[in-house]
């Protein structure tokens, strides 16, 4: 090959990079904006909301806005539940799978990248969340509408308003919210 043979493919290689950059940094970046910051549940306060939660093997644990992924990674190695994340960060995604890998509980955990207020939960026993009080009042109406009436739902931190909890804990100094939906 001639040097000028070399120089133009140099050129055609270098000129491909920009764009595959930009794919994928397209492909990293969450669908929308997500609607709070990632701050990971401490492990003592994931314990306390299986265990309020009464989850076992026979449970679905769905965990919205589910970060790391550490909720259902725990469900499962811990109870044998199956588990499934929803987060709308592409590197949250990341980072659960990479603890999925970790815990060896891929065959019982999933995670998603999707909007936790438009994907369909109804197949959900348990619904965990980390979310803020506005989010967790507008995730109510889902919650009634999409999951069968002896789902329990835990929240981490915050309550549901007017949606009074069945229990409530304090796992030093955090607060842990519990409720079942209700028969129709």
């Amino acid at each position: 090959m001639t040097i000028r043979v070399l120089a133009l493919m140099l050129v055609t290689m270098m000129a491909s990079v920009p764009s595959v950059y930009a794919q994928a940094a397209t492909q990293e970046a969450p669908t929308r904006r997500p609607d709070v910051i990632f701050v990971p549940t401490p492990e003592e306060v994931v314990e306390a909301m299986l265990q309020v939660a009464n989850v076992t093997k026979n449970d679905i644990v769905y965990d919205l806005g589910s970060g790391d992924g550490r909720i259902p990674v725990t469900a499962a190695k811990k109870y044998g539940a199956r588990g499934v994340g929803i987060d709308i960060d592409p590197q949250r995604i990341k980072e659960a799978q990479e603890n999925i890998a970790k815990n060896n509980v891929g065959n019982l955990v999933k995670v998603m990248n999707a909007d936790l207020f438009t994907t369909d939960i109804s197949e959900a026993t348990v619904v965990t969340l980390y979310l803020l009080p506005s989010l967790n009042e507008k995730l109510k109406p889902k919650l009634m509408k999409e999951l069968k009436p002896g789902t329990r739902i835990v929240s981490h931190a915050f309550d549901m308003g007017d949606w009074k909890p069945e229990k409530e804990l304090d796992v030093n100094g955090r607060k842990v919210y519990f409720w079942t939906i209700p028969k129709r």
